[in-house]
Parts: structure tokens; C-alpha cells; sequence
């Protein structure tokens, strides 16, 4: 089942919309943003992406609607396809759909016993499974200490280089146990959250994804436009802050000739906006959520 969007009043206000105007939604999903940026529209137009063959089952019906099907990191070439080099909006909400958390079969829940899958395209064919008995112990090192903001990372990996020289690591009980040694069991959830976080970036390649997402949006853009970001860890955000910022993924703003700041973005919110507490108790997905928006200078 596809949950109710996040921070969707406040995603629309962002967005700013011009009735013929064209937008594009780049994680489709369940459709939650789309519908609601749709109504609107009037002789605009909506394009939307979503990798994830689930997500076909929600197209929106319209002549004013296309959804294609790919990953958005192809984002400028799709538009081009379809005659919408210049664009008045971009809405992202990055990360996992409540829909895939809640199919235990796609192995991005650790509520589940299920195949450690992780992949949001499911046509790819490395898996978290394929990375936990194949990457070198380095490799997994880099993988959780960059990814999934562990302390104490090292244990994580001794323990899985132990479980799988033993035994082949193929399900989430699997992992479970091989690093059930590295956590207290009351904060179990915490830590296990920070791991499949990890391993599910390294599966979808998600940073380089977003670095993609974001260069590739800026020349998208038409003056005036607007960029709508919702991320859900500190790697995701910090990327987002610093690129609306300075134009850059380090967050240093570079001066020209004259010391005058060279910036792509007026931002908008000058810090994230947070879920209120009523839609996080509907709707936990939006527990860790921030907003940020800027306009196309």
C-alpha cells in the first residue's frame, strides 16, 4: 500500500504553481504529489519519474500527464524526449516509499524475514546480498562508515566477514545475526536502521544519483523556477544545503572577478522545514523529513 505523501501542503506552496506551467515529479511512487500538483494544472503539463516497475499501477490517466518509467538521474535527456528543456518546477522526495518498506520481498524492512534485495529498479541486478558476500572487507568498511553513519562500524564488519566465510549472507535474519553482537538490544532499531541504510545507498547508487539529480535540475530550470527537495538522512540533506547554497556539493561559495557570491539559487527556506507532530503520528515515514526549496536565480 502507498502511504499519504509528506509534507505535501508545504510541497505544493513550495512549488509555487503556474496553472501552464510545466512540472516534473521525479519519484512518482504512489502517485501522492502528482495528484496534487495535478489539480493545479490546467493547460500545463506534468511529467513524472519512478524507476520502480510498482509504481506503473498508479499512472495518472491525462493527455497531460507522462510517466516514464526510468531513473531520474537520466532526468535531462527524458525532457528533452518530451519538449520540456526548460522546466518551472522540480519536486523530489527522495529514499524508500512506504510501498516498498512494506513489500517484505523487496528486503528494505527489517521488520521482515525476506531476500536482501534493496534494489529500487528491479530490472539491476546487484542486490544488498550480492555486496555483503562479495565487496572486500575494505569495500563493506567504506560502504558503512560513509553510509550509514555507524560509530562503531568496524564491529558491523568484522561481524559480517565472520558470518560469511561460514555461511552465505542472503536474508535479513542472516545479517541480524551476524552483527547482533555490535548493538545494546534496546537501541537494536537504531542501528539496524543506520545498516540497511547503507547498504541500500550503495545498491542504488543514491548519492551519486542525488549529485546527478541536482546538476542536472539547474539546467533544467527556467528562471524563476523552483527546486523542492525532501530528504530523510543528514548525507541526503547536507547535499541539498549545500548545492542551493553555493552551487556546489561542498557548500564554499565562489566569487567572480568583482567578490560578487556566484549563486544558481535564492533560497527559500533558510532552514529545512519539519513535519508537524499530528502528521508524523499519521504517517511515520515523515518522522525524519526535511523540505528545502530555492528558486532558480
Amino acid at each position: 500500500m502507498y502511504h499519504n505523501p509528506v509534507l505535501l501542503n508545504e510541497c505544493i506552496s513550495g512549488l509555487n504553481i503556474n496553472p501552464s506551467g510545466t512540472y516534473v515529479d521525479v519519484t512518482y511512487g504512489g502517485g501522492g504529489h502528482s495528484k496534487e500538483i495535478f489539480k493545479f494544472i490546467i493547460d500545463g503539463k506534468l511529467i513524472a519519474f519512478d524507476q520502480d516497475n510498482d509504481s506503473v499501477i498508479n499512472k495518472l490517466e491525462d493527455a497531460k500527464f507522462t510517466l516514464i518509467n526510468h531513473n531520474f538521474q537520466f532526468l535531462k535527456n527524458f525532457l528533452r524526449l518530451h519538449d520540456a528543456t526548460k522546466v518551472d518546477g522540480i519536486l523530489a522526495d527522495l529514499g524508500v516509499s512506504s510501498h516498498q518498506f512494506d513489500v517484505p520481498e523487496r528486503g528494505f524492512s527489517t521488520r521482515f524475514e525476506a531476500p536482501l534485495d534493496m534494489r529500487m529498479n528491479q530490472n539491476q541486478t546487484k542486490t544488498a546480498s550480492d555486496i555483503l558476500n562479495t565487496y572486500s572487507e575494505l569495500d563493506i568498511t567504506e560502504v558503512l562508515k560513509n553510509y550509514g553513519e555507524i560509530n562503531n562500524y568496524k564491529c558491523f564488519v568484522k561481524g559480517i566477514i565472520k558470518y560469511r566465510n561460514n555461511n552465505k549472507i542472503s536474508t535479513t535474519s542472516d545479517l541480524i545475526d551476524a552483527v547482533s553482537g555490535c548493538f545494546p538490544q534496546h537501541k537494536k532499531n537504531k542501528f539496524l536502521a543506520q545498516l540497511f541504510q547503507a547498504l541500500r545507498i550503495e545498491v542504488n547508487n543514491e548519492i551519486d544519483v542525488l549529485k546527478s539529480l541536482l546538476t542536472q535540475a539547474t539546467e533544467s530550470l527556467k528562471s524563476g523556477g523552483r527546486l523542492v527537495v525532501i530528504s530523510y538522512h543528514s548525507l541526503e540533506d547536507r547535499l541539498v544545503k549545500n548545492f542551493i547554497k553555493s552551487g556546489n556539493f561542498d557548500g564554499k561559495i565562489e566569487k567572480d572577478f568583482y567578490g560578487n557570491p556566484i549563486v544558481e539559487y535564492k533560497q527559500i527556506t533558510r532552514k529545512p522545514i519539519m513535519p508537524q507532530e499530528l502528521e508524523i503520528n499519521e504517517n511515520n515515514r515523515a518522522r525524519s523529513a526535511k523540505l528545502r526549496i530555492a528558486e532558480k536565480l
